[in-house]
């Protein structure tokens, strides 16, 4: 069966109210959340029992999002339900949904019930059960479902719930004895969700939220949960002397079950000629859109070495960890890759990450140097291969530790439209755009980017750039809870903890304030205003200035 009629099929897995609503009775039960219930039949909302006053118009909007609970609801939909298709303006829209939510408790800040999804629609995200009345006039009975509950704890789940296909591919598991190829496990996935994540079709979850699933009994239905996808690539790569087996499979999270399967061959010299065969073997298996000559088209372009290509991936395995130690042996690795190749360009990308990581974090004395390093390799990159995502992300990166944001804003657009899946180019953009001040962008793709990759070990780095955002915008509650959020994320540095000085001080929460204050110099004596504007460089002099009041209160 292919990929699109199994979707189709599956479209009628079955939850009671979906059922009920095939047959018409989807009036006839009552949605309970919070202290609220919601009876269509009865057009009626109630709060502990008592009737609340609401428009038809709101009433009918609440209950267009409570009955599609599970998906976002466009725009264009709530004008096509709602007002009929007649042209309405964003304006009456948002005063609508602003009813909608005071009517049940909630409002744009808290978002609690009815959830905003930036430039493209709503959902409602309260825990409901549902009701379903007795249709016997005579009885009084009621049976009771529990729908899925919609956490808040993650305000960016909702970007997964679209129409298109979700997935997450794992690292394979490497059977056999320890050995050089053991690399290949992770090699091949990440060389999958890079070619996956060009095309537009598809949702694919980041390298490094998938990757966090290494267990050889993974539960598919779990790890779909937690990553918020639909579907779940996992495969292994057997050693048996100078032969691998490479062994792909396919599974539906929503029921366990195995939908696809494919084994590749290959000899220990011709693995590196073949992965771009399973790469185009896995993409045109899973959704019969996309010829096979476009499917090959998204493969990456990297090296033909396959020792290069090794070590490139070496790097990237510390790269990502953002300590002192783990950044040198990136770096090592990636200098040893294109001593190997020249031509590879994203080994060229990593070495411009790590310069970059090296002067935004201070590892050494050398920072204009490292500044300098970060714009060398990422040219370098751009010149070898000026289509990469990875490579133009680096370039906006290093422009930004120059202060050149208008520059440093181009690249990294330009790394989203190469690669609409790509979250650190998603984080990027929007950090760019957070230095100079324009949160209207910033704060939806930093969304964008936790929802790329939930499990990323870059989230505190997300958490932390929308506190700076709130703070931008004077939200300094929401700024203090997202800080701390993020400082109490693994992997937060102490320019984490000074973000989160800054919320809690101009929040007036002095308790805790004097808590991150104490931690800051103890992680970093020499912690100063200057310090923190060297890796922000704000061209904004207004933001400046209150982020410099947010951390004098405390010493720095």
């Amino acid at each position: 069966m292919s990929l699109g009629k199994l979707e189709e099929t599956l479209k009628f897995s079955w939850r009671y109210d979906e059922f009920s609503g095939i047959f018409g009775y989807k009036d006839s039960m009552k949605y309970l959340f919070d202290k609220y219930s919601l009876d269509p039949e009865k057009f009626e909302l109630r709060e502990n029992g008592e009737l609340v006053a609401i428009e038809p118009q709101v009433f009918n909007l609440l209950k267009l999002l409570v009955e599609n609970r599970d998906r976002m609801v466009s725009k264009d939909e709530i004008i096509t339900e709602i007002w009929n298709d007649k042209i309405v303006s964003d304006a009456s829209i948002a005063n609508r949904i602003k009813f909608a939510r005071s009517a049940v408790g909630d409002d744009g800040n808290r978002q609690r019930s009815i959830r905003t999804i930036h430039g493209q629609g709503f959902r409602f995200v309260a825990k409901t059960n549902v009701v379903a009345k007795d249709h016997n006039p005579d009885s009084g009975a009621q049976v009771t479902f529990k729908s899925k509950p919609h956490s808040s704890i993650n305000p960016v789940k909702e970007h997964t719930q679209s129409k298109k296909p979700s997935i997450a591919i794992l690292p394979f598991r490497f059977l056999g004895p320890p050995d050089p190829k053991r690399i290949l496990a992770e090699a091949i996935p990440h060389d999958l969700i890079q070619a996956l994540s060009r095309l537009r079709w598809i949702f694919v979850i980041a390298r490094g939220s998938a990757f966090r699933f290494r267990t050889a009994d993974h539960d598919p239905q779990a790890i779909g949960q937690a990553l918020g996808v639909r579907y779940l690539l996992a495969g292994s790569v057997e050693n048996h002397g100078n032969q691998l087996i490479i062994t792909t499979e396919l599974s539906d999270t929503q029921t366990g079950g195995v939908i696809w399967g494919e084994q590749f061959a290959a000899t220990r010299d011709d693995v590196h000629q073949i992965r771009m065969e399973i790469v185009a073997r896995v993409v045109s298996s899973l959704e019969v859109y996309i010829p096979l000559n476009e499917a090959l088209d998204a493969r990456l372009c990297v090296s033909e070495n396959l020792d290069s290509w090794a070590n490139y991936h070496l790097g990237l395995q510390h790269m990502y960890r953002f300590t002192k130690n783990d950044n040198q042996k990136a770096s090592n690795y990636f200098s040893q890759a294109t001593e190997q190749d020249p031509g590879f360009a994203r080994a060229h990308a990593g070495l411009s990450f790590t310069s970059f990581q090296c002067a935004f974090l201070r590892y050494g004395s050398k920072q204009e140097e490292d500044i300098q390093d970060a714009r060398r390799f990422a040219e370098r990159s751009i010149e070898l291969d000026s289509l990469d995502p990875f490579a133009n992300s680096t370039m906006g990166r290093a422009l930004m530790l120059q202060g050149d944001l208008e520059s440093s804003a181009h690249w990294l657009e330009n790394s989203i439209t190469l690669s609409p899946n790509y979250s650190q180019g998603y984080y990027s953009s929007a950090f760019s755009d957070m230095l100079a001040g324009k949160t209207d962008t910033s704060l939806p793709h930093f969304e964008m980017a936790l929802a790329l990759s939930p499990l990323d070990p870059f989230v505190y780095a997300m958490h932390a750039g929308r506190s700076l955002s709130f703070v931008i915008d004077g939200d300094y509650q929401s700024a203090a809870e997202v800080g701390e959020k993020a400082a109490r994320t693994p992997g937060a540095h102490y320019i984490v903890d000074m973000i989160t000085l800054i919320a809690l001080s101009l929040n007036r929460d002095q308790d805790k304030a004097r808590i991150w204050a104490d931690r800051i110099r103890t992680r970093r004596p020499d912690a100063s205003q200057a310090l923190f504007f060297a890796s922000f460089p704000f061209s904004h002099v207004g933001i400046k200035d209150k982020i410099s009041e947010g951390l004098g209160r405390y010493g720095f």
